[in-house]
C-alpha cells in the first residue's frame, strides 16, 4: 500500500491491491523521512480500511517505539535493519532506552548492558568492556551488540505478544513508547 503521506491515494491503493485478493497486506513508503507522528497518522488513516482478518505488515520500520506504536494501530509484521546496523556502530536497545556504547561515559561503568534482556546472557560482558571493544575497532564489540539488539527485540516482541493475550498492551505500551 503505497500513498506516502496521503490517506486518499493509500486508500486507492489499498483497495486496488482489495480488488486483486492478497493473503496480507503491506503497508510500505514510510520511515523515509517523516516524523513518527507522520508515519502513525498515516497507519491510523490506512489500518481500518485494512481487512482484520489478514496479516498487516508495516515495511522497513524497526525502532522499538515505532513498532510499539505500529502494533497499537494494528499492525502485525515489521522488518528492519536497525538492530543489526545499530549494533555495529554502537548503539544498544535496552528496556531503559538506548546506549551509545561508544561515549566515554562508559569506560569506567562495570554494569551490564542491560539486566532486564536475558535470553543470551550477554549482561556477562560489562559496558566498560564493550566500550573497550568498540573504541579499539575490535569486531567482537560490533558482534556482542548486534547479538545484544536481535535479542532484545526478540524480547520486545515476546513481550508485546504477552501484553496483547492478556489485555494489557496498552498500558505496556503507554510504559515504554516514550522510552525505548
Amino acid at each position: 500500500i503505497q500513498g506516502g503521506l496521503f490517506n486518499d491515494l493509500r486508500i486507492k491503493s489499498l483497495e486496488s491491491l482489495l480488488d486483486i485478493g492478497f493473503d496480507g497486506y503491506a503497508v510500505g513508503g514510510l520511515a523515509v523521512g517523516e516524523t513518527q507522528d507522520e508515519m502513525f497518522k498515516v497507519l491510523d488513516g490506512i489500518t481500518k480500511y485494512m481487512p482484520n482478518e489478514k496479516p498487516k505488515y508495516l515495511m522497513g520500520v524497526g525502532t522499538p517505539s515505532d513498532i510499539l506504536g505500529a502494533v497499537k494501530r494494528g499492525i502485525d509484521m515489521f522488518d528492519c535493519v536497525m538492530p543489526t546496523r545499530s549494533g555495529r556502530t554502537g548503539l544498544a536497545f535496552t528496556w531503559n532506552g538506548r546506549i551509545n556504547i561508544k561515549n566515554n561515559k562508559y569506560q569506567k561503568d562495570d554494569s551490564p548492558l542491560d539486566e532486564k534482556c536475558t535470553n543470551l546472557n550477554l549482561n556477562k560482558y560489562s559496558k566498560n568492556y564493550l566500550n573497550h571493544l568498540f573504541n579499539t575497532n575490535e569486531i567482537l564489540g560490533s558482534t556482542l551488540l548486534t547479538l545484544h539488539n536481535v535479542n532484545f527485540y526478540q524480547e520486545l516482541m515476546t513481550a508485546i505478544r504477552k501484553n496483547i493475550k492478556n489485555s494489557t498492551f496498552d498500558d505496556f505500551h503507554d510504559k515504554y513508547i516514550d522510552k525505548l
